[in-house]
């Protein structure tokens, strides 16, 4: 628990150290199980505490004085060591799902790249093992808990959180709404916004393929924007929950268009160069999958080429409530978090690619 300095303020400072403990030991917790390799829950737990982590590190930066083992640098070279191996988990979950769709003669394809992925995933996960029992990770721990055991912080870490809050959401969001994937498909004339109107799946694979790395871009932008609203969910009302559900809505449809992008260069990989022509059941399910979140980005991106809709947002950030209650004895306790942060179960969304 952090003791109030003021009966009725949260500083940033409080906020600040309340997550960072949060979300260090939520990773931490799984180390062992991640180890025995027993369920691959396990490992995604621990990455989703590493990554919220590291949403922390960067929210609170301006406030905080960390040691370079803390550096947000350096917890997402630790991400990424966990994300290869969750990636490789959720292709195989993706293949295992895909099996009981495709005919009896297009199994021996989805078995073969099954196969491939046992092989390599025993790679990635000794290279994950000596990670977890190396000296790099030990010293990450170390430092993170003499961190919390004696916080520093910057001088301006001491005002009341809600008022620097729109502060350190504006720069997320700026970026977020100056995107340029939100322009795919779309040209302007004079003031008058022009879009495809013809939303068919020819159409849609044309638009994938020559600006997939922009729409990619995007989720990920919308992933770092989502985790920043996120932290400060409690200081808000209605619109701005409304609003971090909806960036959410972005991330997962633009990502779920990325699985499957990521899912065919598997199996460009490791099969046969014709396994398109071998497996024409399994190509098609993956291309309607593709156009049918193709066509909720459809809808996304009208909408947030709304510029009510986007002046709305700016507002939602820089309108937070007054400082919520305190205990009766004046403390902030991990139940002061927001409920999607406090709890020890997050959604699973099956994305191949957030290791980035």
């Amino acid at each position: 628990m952090i003791q109030q300095r003021h009966s009725q303020t949260q500083q940033l400072r409080d906020w600040a150290y309340l997550g960072m403990e949060k979300y260090f030991h939520k990773a931490i917790a799984y180390e062992q199980k991640v180890l025995a390799d027993q369920d691959p829950e396990d490992l995604h737990q621990m990455r989703v505490g590493m990554r919220r982590l590291r949403s922390a590190v960067t929210g609170f930066a301006p406030i905080l004085d960390l040691p370079p083992q803390m550096s947000n640098k350096r917890i997402g070279k630790m991400a990424r060591i966990l994300g290869e191996l969750r990636d490789l988990d959720v292709l195989q979950e993706a293949l295992q799902e895909y099996q009981p769709q495709v005919k009896a003669k297009e199994q021996p394809l989805l078995e073969k790249a099954l196969q491939k992925l046992s092989k390599r995933r025993s790679k990635v996960f000794k290279t994950v093992k000596n990670f977890l029992k190396g000296k790099t990770y030990k010293n990450f721990k170390q430092s993170v808990n003499t961190w919390l055991e004696e916080p520093h912080y910057q001088n301006w870490a001491e005002l009341p959180v809600n008022s620097v809050l729109p502060d350190l959401l504006l720069p997320y969001i700026n970026q977020l709404l100056l995107h340029p994937a939100w322009w795919v498909g779309v040209t302007v004339d004079g003031e008058k916004i022009k879009r495809q109107t013809r939303l068919t799946l020819k159409g849609a694979e044309a638009q994938i393929s020559e600006q997939g790395e922009a729409l990619h871009d995007l989720r990920k932008q919308a992933k770092r924007v989502r985790y920043q609203m996120s932290l400060f969910r409690q200081h808000y009302g209605p619109v701005y929950q409304e609003y971090v559900q909806e960036i959410k809505q972005i991330q997962e449809v633009l990502g779920t268009i990325q699985d499957t992008l990521v899912l065919e260069a598997f199996l460009d990989e490791v099969l046969p160069s014709n396994w398109r022509q071998e497996g024409p059941g399994l190509t098609k399910l993956l291309t309607k999958q593709r156009y049918e979140c193709w066509k909720e980005w459809y809808k996304l991106q009208q909408r947030y080429l709304n510029e009510l809709v986007r002046q709305g947002l700016r507002q939602a950030a820089i309108s937070p409530l007054i400082a919520i209650a305190v205990t009766d004895n004046n403390t902030l306790d991990s139940k002061d978090l927001p409920e999607e942060m406090n709890s020890g179960k997050t959604t699973n969304h099956r994305h191949l690619h957030n290791k980035h």
